[in-house]
């Protein structure tokens, strides 16, 4: 996937990097079932078509700075197809193996590529005293009238490159982004005074925004430097490079990831049926003393509507029938698949919804003292999810999201454990079930004070393709129909009758002085969710329905 250049030399002796290895999945990519225009290779993106080129060349690399002070390395696309352009360059911290991509061009209407003009020079690495493969040039080409660049050029030469070199896009094919993720500067941390360069993302991203990813980066100095090239935009605005519903089907039978849960984990998932057939109940406010039981499929609950307090769902009123629905059944367990387009329809992100009938109660950490929390973090009704995003050009996973409480994380595919070919591992923590990418021990709150989120491997594992459906695929049009359940718009459990400070004061009672503060604090800093004071809302109200992942 990369190859040093022959000139390169070091300033010092050589550092094997994770980077020196080219990650490729574990397994080779099916054959999609036939369709429009997914997996083909190249995508319209209304007069400019692109292709996504994962072969580079090496071009120069530093061995310090950057995360985990390993550097980073700069390289330009190879193996470019006959009649497409290079847009710009690809770059990616050091600490990780060598898994990327940037968007080449070729003009289909004539006008939507242009030469640059000239090249500014951004920066060089000549006067930096660090382990690096000679000096580095980054380039900014200056575009033509009307047109923008959406990437810059690394050259390990003072001279500037050809102007053949790279392509500008008319700039009615392109969007405004920001900066995403860090990859590099001299310091071991961002330094927003220095140099730095970042990857990017479209400003505007969900399945309605348009705006494209090209692969690409930015080199800054300072802060106060605008972010001087763009993304592209999907003018068509259309679906027709997305995936049907049986090459839906076929991405995630290749893909499904398997969860883990904690050895002592009491409180597992269920089907959503499964919940209501076994007693899960609808109450209205006002009418407490009647409660409904639920149809299967949620045809009886109330649709659409507002969040307003005046229904929620509960557990069973029997004791013994409550303890059995709070544990769920794994092997009953049904996952629930929304689909939609990202990043301009080039990519699919494909999100796993997973529903815990009962979230157990919470653990803190206070330096090396564990403490049981109470009744704190309990809640009815928990909705976790995973997200898959899928290239629309090949059908290859890049990266999985897990959702972590109120947040979560984003991880690249070369980041992740495989099992069974090409299907991910997720670990669910110990009754709070957030979702992680490795086992081990998470702490919510700052220094050593927090929410304990442990997660560990054992016989208890949901497959997540074994028993699942598409819930939702509103590109599809009437292709999918949502179950009535979806469209149930307020809370999946009660309002927590408990007193959440007498369950603080319980705990502070037995922690020495100088800890008590600490504690306090650190219970002050996390979301209602986390404390468990109410039952959640379902999917659709979730800010990644209609926008992307924090």
């Amino acid at each position: 996937m990369g190859n040093l250049p022959s000139s390169s030399t070091s300033a010092g002796p050589e550092v094997v990097s994770p980077i020196d290895t080219s990650f490729k999945l574990p397994s080779p990519l099916p054959t999609w079932p036939p369709g429009e225009g997914f997996g083909h290779g190249t995508i319209d993106l209304g007069g400019l078509r692109v292709c996504q080129i994962s072969s580079f060349n090496k071009i120069w690399a530093v061995h310090e700075g950057g995360p985990d002070n390993l550097g980073a390395s700069f390289f330009e696309p190879s193996q470019i197809p006959q009649g497409f352009f290079m847009l710009g360059c690809y770059s990616q911290p050091n600490n990780r193996p060598l898994y990327g991509w940037v968007l080449a061009g070729t003009d289909e209407v004539g006008g939507a590529l242009k030469t640059p003009l000239d090249y500014t020079l951004l920066w060089s690495s000549e006067s930096l005293k660090i382990k690096q493969d000679g000096i580095g040039y980054i380039w900014l080409p200056m575009a033509p009238d009307g047109y923008t660049a959406v990437g810059v050029v690394v050259t390990n030469s003072p001279e500037k490159p050809s102007l053949e070199k790279i392509s500008c896009v008319r700039s009615d094919l392109t969007d405004q982004c920001e900066i995403d993720t860090w990859i590099w500067g001299p310091g071991k941390e961002s330094d927003p005074n220095g140099f730095n360069a970042f990857s990017l993302r479209p400003n505007e991203r969900g399945p309605q925004a348009m705006g494209v990813c090209v692969g690409t980066f930015v080199a800054r100095n300072g802060n106060a430097t605008p972010v001087s090239i763009a993304c592209l935009k999907n003018v068509t605005s259309n679906s027709s490079c997305m995936p049907n519903l049986n090459q839906t089907q076929a991405i995630f039978e290749a893909y499904s990831p398997r969860i883990y849960f904690h050895p002592d984990e009491k409180y597992l998932t269920s089907s959503v049926s499964w919940f209501f057939n076994n007693g899960a109940l609808l109450y209205k406010k006002g009418q407490e003393s009647n409660p409904v039981p639920i149809e299967a499929t949620g045809s009886n609950l109330p649709q659409g509507g507002l969040n307003d307090g005046e229904y929620w769902l509960d557990l069973p009123v029997d004791e013994k029938a409550k303890e059995r629905v709070k544990k769920g059944d794994l092997q009953e367990t049904e996952t629930y698949l929304h689909i939609k387009p990202v990043f301009g329809a080039t990519f699919t992100d494909i999100v796993v919804w997973v529903f815990f009938p009962f979230n157990g109660p919470s653990k803190a950490k206070v330096e090396l003292i564990d403490v049981p929390l109470g009744r704190i973090g309990e809640h009815v009704g928990d909705w976790e999810h995973l997200t898959l995003r899928i290239s629309n050009f090949n059908g290859e996973l890049w990266s999985i999201y897990f959702s972590q409480h109120s947040g979560g994380s984003w991880f690249y595919a070369s980041e992740l454990e495989f099992e069974n070919g090409n299907k991910a591992v997720g670990y669910s923590s110990l009754r709070g079930h957030a979702m992680y990418s490795k086992p081990g021990l998470v702490l919510q709150g700052s220094n050593r004070v927090g929410i304990r989120n442990d997660t560990a491997k054992s016989k208890m594992v949901l497959d997540t393709g074994a028993r699942f459906s598409v819930v939702a695929a509103e590109y599809l049009d009437t292709s999918v129909i949502e179950p009535p359940w979806l469209n149930y718009l307020r809370k999946w459990g009660p309002k927590i009758s408990y007193d959440i400070a007498a369950e603080i004061n319980k705990v502070e009672k037995i922690l020495p002085g100088k800890l008590k503060s600490a504690f306090q604090k650190s219970i002050k800093s996390l979301p209602n969710e986390v404390l468990g004071q109410e039952g959640p809302t379902g999917p659709k109200l979730k800010r990644n329905w209609t926008g992307d992942e924090v």
